[in-house]
């Protein structure tokens, strides 16, 4: 496989989640001053507190839990999607092991 398309071909996405007690250690896919993608572990119990940022999407690929989103929460699943606009708060709380996909950028 070309350096290019290591970089934009992931074949077992989930395995590249990195899971740690002290919190969440996202492992980029790509990492551009316009653009992020990512792919984040959570372990059971863990939390990622209520915070601003810009436009982001969240694509849960394992797991269970809750999402916050301005006022409101969502359930947290294999298979859902959450995109959340600039300026919105947003935090998470794993009920069970949770991994995600998550991208960020300018819109």
């Amino acid at each position: 496989m070309s350096d290019t398309t290591s970089q934009i071909y992931f074949v077992d996405t989930k395995a590249k989640a990195v899971f740690a007690a002290d919190g969440p250690k996202p492992q980029f896919l790509i990492d551009t001053p316009k653009f992020k993608a990512l792919v984040v572990g959570l372990e059971a119990g863990g939390q990622i507190p209520a915070h601003p940022g810009e436009a982001a999407m969240y694509h849960f690929l394992e797991g269970a839990g809750l999402m916050t989103v301005g006022d409101e929460s969502f359930e947290i699943k294999p298979g859902v999607t959450v995109v959340v606009p600039s300026g919105v708060k947003r935090g998470m709380n794993a009920k069970t092991r949770v991994v995600f996909l998550g991208s960020k950028g300018e819109v």
